[in-house]
């Protein structure tokens, strides 16, 4: 009896404010849906650095002839590449591989590179200079070598590729962080939107929770129905926003991006399923809350 009753009660409390009921549902399915994208970014670029970052390589050109830095007096000699290549190995295990490339076999990579464009067709293999590219076991240490070897005579410049990647994940953290931001900002508003909503429903039944009272009910038993109500729009517009982020994954991840760049790993469908259980105990727990602390101060029992 006491189940049935406060079931009766939830579906009258639904029912009497379905107007206030639809739009918490949807405020919160879009606050859990930004918040969700974000943290779906927040993988991806995850994932992408540690992808990317194992394959980061440090560049050590060496001088041409047609070299124009300080360090350069003329093309490399034999006895200065003999040394760079030593003192590269030396840096072990910092330096974990050195790979030497030939003039031409940089001018094959550029030709592949550039075919079809009239760049292509106009450099020589003596444009383009010899090099050691370096495999570090941590990328962050990039400086080490940096430091190590520009300026050195024999060296024309050297280049590190994460100082490259570092600047896409930048932009990429910045794109996380602006999601976050809006999606914690609807969050408040769902939190407000959810007490707003308990406040209401407290007033318009204030005369059957008076009853309720004076017949002994608990506290906890008279609350129950306006909690419960808070809860399953919560799961509604939970369950609106994990559909969301799975028809994201399937729609833009799975059918676009990942024919479309082959070159780079995406999120899997683990990621989706532990951000969806996220997304569940965020909405019911800030709603619960919201209506517990609202019920509190406005349900005077």
């Amino acid at each position: 009896m006491r189940i049935r009753f406060v079931l009766s009660e939830v579906w009258t409390g639904l029912r009497r404010n379905l107007t206030m009921t639809l739009a918490l549902i949807i405020t919160i399915a879009v606050s859990l849906a930004l918040f969700g994208a974000g943290l779906l970014v927040r993988q991806q670029v995850t994932q992408m650095k540690g992808f990317w970052f194992d394959k980061v390589e440090v560049s050590v050109f060496l001088c041409t002839k047609n070299s124009q830095e300080p360090s350069c007096a003329g093309a490399v000699t034999q006895a200065e590449r003999t040394q760079i290549e030593a003192d590269l190995n030396g840096l072990q295990p910092l330096v974990t591989e050195v790979f030497f490339e030939s003039s031409q076999q940089a001018f094959d990579r550029f030709r592949d590179q550039f075919k079809g464009s009239p760049i292509a067709d106009s450099a020589t293999p003596e444009d383009l200079g010899e090099s050691f590219r370096v495999k570090l076991s941590d990328p962050n240490q990039y400086k080490v070598i940096t430091d190590a070897f520009t300026g050195r005579p024999g060296v024309e410049r050297v280049d590190d590729q994460k100082q490259v990647l570092d600047k896409l994940f930048r932009l990429l953290d910045g794109l996380q962080m602006i999601a976050l931001g809006i999606a914690i900002a609807m969050l408040l508003v769902t939190v407000l939107l959810v007490g707003n909503t308990m406040r209401l429903a407290a007033y318009s039944r204030r005369r059957e929770t008076g009853i309720m009272r004076l017949v002994g009910a608990s506290k906890f038993y008279i609350q129950l129905p306006f909690l419960l109500e808070s809860v399953i729009a919560a799961l509604l517009g939970a369950s609106i926003a994990v559909a969301a982020i799975v028809g994201v994954k399937i729609a833009l991840v799975d059918r676009f991006l990942e024919p479309q760049f082959q070159f780079t790993p995406f999120v899997g469908w683990e990621s989706v399923w532990q951000i969806s259980f996220v997304l569940v105990v965020l909405g019911v727990g800030l709603s619960a809350l919201a209506a517990v602390i609202t019920l509190r101060r406005y349900l005077k029992v």
